[in-house]
């Protein structure tokens, strides 16, 4: 099989949630355990640290990553989604896992894989445990896909385990309120392990709190810290995620990590890890921002720093999925912006067509497009320099434009 034979047999034949929603979706942790097995046992042979939470997990796992790889030591990164291939899901010390490696662990496992009707997600969780393990990492960070109790990657004993927030999203697999979401996040709270909470929520701290003292896991709230270090991660709803990350690395034995090395670090994570999306400068002038906030929450940081931006006039490029509760998100947009709806090229993506109109409810009055890329190339063709343009909506919105 080649890569790309690979790809579109991991794509179509088996559900991938963030292609398909809600019918990809797995309620009990039974595959992952036989794949863990059939492989045998690969997430026992090295350190790790896990990483779940509503927004800002995908950062604070890169921080982390970044400041242990500053600190000399071998790194594996497991993230998801990707934005442009496959590969950037699997990482160790910033450099993506071969295609080669990837066609390998699919043709060397297709009996098991097809027996076993094992999803998107829950091979390529195997693939990363098993790719650590091959190659001796000295430790992991392994971000949660999709909750926490259920999700594929709770097979791990971490040394650590953080949740950096919880807000309204997933809703259909997690509950409808904060402390439905905040029990299933709190999944991955392990017995006698410690805990680093990034936000303390007067909603949901309570869950966290009696998790963690009925296994005597050790639980500290990161905002309760006041830190002053410095990210090259544009845009300031980082600054949670820092702290949450340096408090993290403290709470890690058997590791040094110096002052320098989480300075160094923090001020490093795109060139250390080849992290991309998070309010991400795509150019200066006219200047061109992405980023992949997509819930009621990350949204909420993302247009606020938005509002901080001088501008002769404000372009938005903005697509969603079908299970967006737009009626959350759209008042939060600015009303003086000329907008680009458009559909983002996945099953789950909205009709560009019902956008435009659930905006026009809210006052945001703009043209629809077919495709992303349509919409992008529309919005820099009368752009001027003193215009800024925004691209968001969806994570799969900035991967088409990336």
């Amino acid at each position: 099989m080649t890569y790309q034979e690979v790809l579109d047999w991991m794509f179509v034949q088996l559900p991938m949630y963030q292609r398909e929603g809600k019918t990809a979706f797995k309620k009990d942790l039974t595959n992952i355990l036989a794949l863990s097995k059939e492989l045998g046992f690969p997430e026992k042979k090295f350190k790790s640290i896990h990483v779940g939470g509503t927004n800002g997990k995908g950062s604070t796992s890169h921080m982390i990553a970044s400041v242990l790889q500053e600190a000399g030591y071998k790194v594996g990164l497991y993230t998801s989604p990707h934005l442009k291939n496959f590969t950037e899901r699997i990482r160790i010390n910033g450099k993506e896992i071969s295609e080669q490696k990837v066609i390998d662990f699919i043709v060397n496992n297709n009996e098991f894989l097809k027996k076993q009707r094992l999803s998107f997600f829950e091979m390529t969780v195997g693939m990363a445990f098993n790719y650590f393990a091959e190659e001796k990492v000295d430790i992991a960070i392994i971000e949660v896909g999709l909750g926490g109790r259920l999700d594929s990657t709770n097979i791990i004993n971490p040394e650590i385990s953080v949740i950096t927030n919880i807000g309204l999203d997933h809703t259909q697999f997690l509950g409808e309120t904060l402390p439905e979401i905040a029990f299933e996040k709190a999944g991955i709270i392990k017995k006698d392990i410690p805990v680093v909470v990034g936000e303390r929520q007067k909603e949901v701290e309570h869950v966290f709190i009696e998790k963690s003292s009925k296994i005597n896991s050790e639980i500290t709230f990161a905002s309760d810290d006041h830190l002053n270090y410095k990210t090259d991660l544009l845009g300031d709803y980082q600054l949670n995620n820092v702290k949450t990350t340096v408090i993290a690395l403290d709470k890690l034995k058997d590791f040094k990590i110096s002052e320098e090395n989480k300075r160094v670090g923090l001020l490093n994570v795109v060139k250390n890890t080849n992290f991309k999306g998070r309010w991400q400068v795509l150019q200066e002038k006219p200047k061109v921002i992405c980023d992949t906030a997509h819930n009621k929450e990350g949204l909420f940081y993302v247009l606020n720093q938005l509002k901080n931006e001088e501008y002769e006039k404000l372009h938005i490029v903005l697509g969603v999925v079908s299970d967006k509760k737009l009626e959350e998100i759209l008042p939060m947009f600015p009303e003086k912006a000329q907008y680009y709806f458009c559909k983002p090229d996945i099953p789950r993506g909205m009709d560009e067509k019902k956008l435009q109109k659930d905006a026009k409810k809210n006052n945001l009055i703009g043209e629809r497009f077919d495709s992303v890329n349509q919409a992008y190339k529309k919005a820099r063709s009368v752009l001027k320099d003193k215009d800024v343009l925004f691209v968001g909506g969806s994570t799969f919105v900035v991967a088409e434009i990336i």
